[in-house]
C-alpha cells in the first residue's frame, strides 16, 4: 500500500516538474488573429480591361454545294487598343476576308472599324476606329518576361463576354521572325474568341497577343501561344506607315554571344547577302544600320520591314576587333 502511494506521488511530482517547463497557454481571447493571405490580380485586370475590345466581323462565303446560295458568316475575336488615337491590334486570321467590321469597347459602345494593314506571316492586323477617351494598354519589356511568370489571358472567348484566365509562361521561343520561330507559350486557358486578346503580366502590362492553341478537341488544353509584344510593336509600326510588311533576307543565322551583348553568327548561307559582305561564322554583330544589337532578336527585326535589295550597314567584331 505504501509502495503504491510512493509511485503515484513520484509520478505526480514528475508531472508537476514538467509543467513548470511549459509556458502557460494564453486564453482564447488573447490569441492574435492570423491575417488571411489573399492573392488577387484585380489591380492588373482593372488596369488592362479598358484596353481590351471585342471585334465583330462578317463575310459572305459560297455554299458548300454547287449552285447553293452564298451565306453571310459572323465571327468574333478580341483586340487590344495600342494607341490613344484609335489603333487596335488583333489577329490577321480573325479579320481575313471580312466585309463588315465593328469593334465593341469595354463599356459596350460600338464603332465601325477599318483595316489599316495586315501581316499574314506574323498573324497581326492593325485596325482603326474614330473614338475619343481611349486608353491604350501599358506595355511590358519582353526581356523581363521569363518562364514561370504568372500571366493572364484576357478576351471574349466564345462570345460570352470579357473573361480572364490565369496561367504561367510555359516557354519562350525567340529564334526568328515567323510565328513558329517567335512565340510565348502559356497554359492560361485560350479559347475561340480569345484570338487577338491580351496576354498580360501581374502588373497589367501587355506581354503578347493571344494567337492560337494546340488542341485535339478544339478547346483549350493548356497549350496556347501568344505573339511577343516586341514583335507586335515592330509590325504595328510598319503597318501604320505602309499597310503591309515586307521581309528581306540576310542569309545568316545568329545566336547569343559567348559573353557581352550582340549576336554571334552561327552559320552563313553561301552566296547569300551576309556571305557576299564578308561575314563569317563566329563574328559578333553589334550594329545593323542605325540600331545597336544587344541580342540576336535585334538582327532578326531588321528582316521585318526591310525591302529586298535595300543596303544596310552591319558592324561586327571578329577576334576581338571591330570590323
Amino acid at each position: 500500500m505504501n509502495r503504491s502511494l510512493h509511485v503515484l506521488v513520484g509520478l505526480a511530482a514528475g508531472l508537476g516538474a514538467y509543467a513548470l517547463l511549459v509556458p502557460p497557454v494564453a486564453a482564447a481571447s488573447e490569441v492574435e488573429p492570423v491575417p488571411a493571405v489573399i492573392l488577387s490580380y484585380r489591380t492588373a485586370v482593372a488596369r488592362a480591361a479598358p484596353s481590351v475590345v471585342t471585334v465583330h466581323s462578317g463575310r459572305t462565303v459560297s455554299g458548300r454545294l454547287p449552285f447553293s446560295p452564298r451565306v453571310f458568316v459572323k465571327g468574333i475575336a478580341s483586340g487590344v487598343i495600342v494607341e490613344r488615337d484609335g489603333y487596335i491590334v488583333t489577329n490577321h486570321h480573325a479579320v481575313q476576308g471580312t466585309s463588315d467590321l465593328v469593334v465593341a469597347l469595354a463599356d459596350g459602345s460600338v464603332y465601325p472599324t477599318r483595316v489599316v494593314g495586315e501581316d499574314p506571316d506574323s498573324d497581326i492586323a492593325l485596325l482603326k476606329i474614330d473614338a475619343e477617351g481611349l486608353r491604350p494598354i501599358a506595355v511590358a519589356d519582353i526581356n523581363d518576361v521569363a518562364v514561370g511568370d504568372v500571366v493572364l489571358a484576357m478576351g471574349n472567348p466564345l462570345g460570352i463576354g470579357h473573361t480572364v484566365t490565369q496561367g504561367i509562361v510555359s516557354a519562350i521561343v525567340r529564334k526568328g521572325a515567323t510565328p513558329i520561330e517567335n512565340f510565348i507559350q502559356t497554359d492560361a486557358s485560350i479559347n475561340p474568341g480569345n484570338s487577338g486578346g491580351a496576354l498580360i503580366d501581374t502588373a497589367g502590362r501587355l506581354v503578347g497577343i493571344n494567337a492560337v492553341i494546340l488542341s485535339h478537341s478544339g478547346g483549350s488544353e493548356g497549350i496556347g501561344f501568344a505573339i511577343p509584344v516586341d514583335l507586335v510593336q515592330t509590325v504595328v509600326a510598319i503597318l501604320k506607315t505602309k499597310g503591309r510588311v515586307s521581309r528581306a533576307w540576310l542569309g545568316l543565322w545568329a545566336g547569343p554571344p559567348l559573353q557581352g551583348q550582340g549576336a554571334r553568327v552561327v552559320a552563313v548561307e553561301r552566296e547569300g547577302p551576309a556571305d557576299q559582305a564578308g561575314i563569317e561564322p563566329g563574328d559578333v554583330i553589334v550594329r545593323v544600320g542605325e540600331r545597336q544589337v544587344q541580342r540576336p532578336q535585334d538582327v532578326t527585326s531588321v528582316v521585318i520591314g526591310g525591302e529586298p535589295g535595300e543596303k544596310v550597314a552591319i558592324d561586327f567584331v571578329r577576334n576581338g576587333k571591330r570590323a
